[in-house]
């Protein structure tokens, strides 16, 4: 278990300092076992039990002493397998994580080591703590365009037809991250609504902050999402004018083929006063008209752009 105060930095401290409630609000990590025995310490009078091992999604919910909930946070390096889970409960004194995973922990230290605050407050504890939950995902966005723009160019070029599978593995991961920011935005949500006051409202700014800050990811995500259905209409566009040119190109030989092929079958009938079959300059009339046929036709379909 790890217990902090909200000072100018987050501090480590003793259990003992954070129930001492000298009006400074606190943080702290237990695990769920350590939870179940110590959470009547908290005086936050929850009556349902918070299971780190049972969480499927990220919500908030009122309670008449607390507010609940749960954090379900797709891990940034596989986002198609692994998530971390976690729970919470806070109250005017401070917040408590459940969780067995380690991330609230990692997070926490990360806030740790990168942030001062002028005006320490569990509201810009908050902030700084969900902001952790999405802090790369600016980065893996330029990083999916970047990919998404490769294949384009792929797609467009004559050397290939572009990897639709990974387009296909952008689109889920992108799906992944909004059905998460969603999540995430219901979640302040219900922290904007401070039903219980356990927020300042002067101090509520920093929820609202994140509420635009989640939003504009949201947006992003939403716009990336349809970039990767745009390639793959293009994908699906460019393989239709193959199969067009392939068609063409058939039809134009088909053609051309034709009036040799009723020349052939004219003189394949072998009449017996048929006066071509004896004359002695038939055959090279035969291959003269045929090579003519051809050379009139490969002329005529150039010049209707037809090849």
């Amino acid at each position: 278990m790890s217990y902090y105060l909200l000072a100018e930095t987050v501090q480590p401290c003793s259990k003992a300092d954070i129930l001492d409630n000298k009006g400074m609000q606190y943080a702290a990590i237990l695990t769920t076992p350590e939870w179940e025995r110590e959470r009547e310490s908290f005086d936050m009078g929850i009556e349902l039990d918070l299971d780190a091992r049972n969480i499927h999604n990220t919500k908030a919910e009122v309670n008449f002493d607390s507010l609940t909930g749960t954090f379900q946070i797709p891990d940034r390096d596989n986002l198609k397998e692994n998530e971390f889970c976690f729970a919470f409960a806070l109250d005017e004194k401070g917040i408590v994580f459940i969780d067995d995973s380690g991330k609230a922990e990692q997070m926490v230290q990360a806030i740790r080591r990168t942030k001062r605050w002028r005006e320490p407050s569990l509201e810009r504890f908050l902030h700084d703590f969900l902001e952790q939950i999405v802090d790369r995902d600016l980065s893996i966005m330029e990083r999916y365009e970047d990919e998404l723009h490769q294949i384009e160019d792929t797609i467009l070029s004559s050397q290939g037809q572009g990897d639709l599978a990974r387009v296909n593995e952008i689109r889920s991961d992108l799906r992944r991250l909004l059905i998460h920011y969603e999540q995430l935005i219901d979640m302040t949500q219900e922290l904007e609504e401070n039903e219980n006051g356990f927020f300042r409202e002067e101090k509520l700014r920093y929820i609202h902050l994140f509420m635009n800050y989640i939003t504009r990811r949201q947006s992003s995500a939403a716009s990336l999402r349809d970039y990767t259905m745009q390639v793959r209409d293009l994908y699906d566009a460019q393989l239709e004018v193959r199969q067009n040119r392939i068609m063409t190109l058939l039809t134009v030989v088909t053609t051309i083929f034709m009036p040799l092929t009723l020349i052939a079958g004219w003189y394949g009938m072998n009449f017996r006063y048929m006066p071509e079959l004896e004359w002695r300059f038939g055959y090279p009339a035969v291959i003269a008209l045929s090579v003519a046929i051809v050379a009139y036709c490969l002329i005529l379909f150039k010049r209707k752009k037809w090849l």
